[in-house]
């Protein structure tokens, strides 16, 4: 697997943890630790679109 593809394993691993951990929040009723998730669903994903941005443009050059 290529270092590339590790990390937008990683990336994806950490966003559906996150929307995991939303859902225990909710069943505990802590707004905190939900907006600790959202918060961590929003940087993972922007920082794999990003990522994916830049590896697709450096490709095309």
């Amino acid at each position: 697997m290529k270092k590339e593809n590790l990390l937008f394993l990683l990336l994806a691993s950490v966003t559906v943890f996150c929307i995991m951990i939303i859902g225990v929040a909710i069943a505990e009723r802590s707004v905190f630790i939900a907006s600790l998730a959202i918060l961590g669903i929003v940087v993972a994903m922007g920082l794999g679109f990003t990522l994916k941005k830049r590896a697709r443009e450096s490709s095309e050059i």
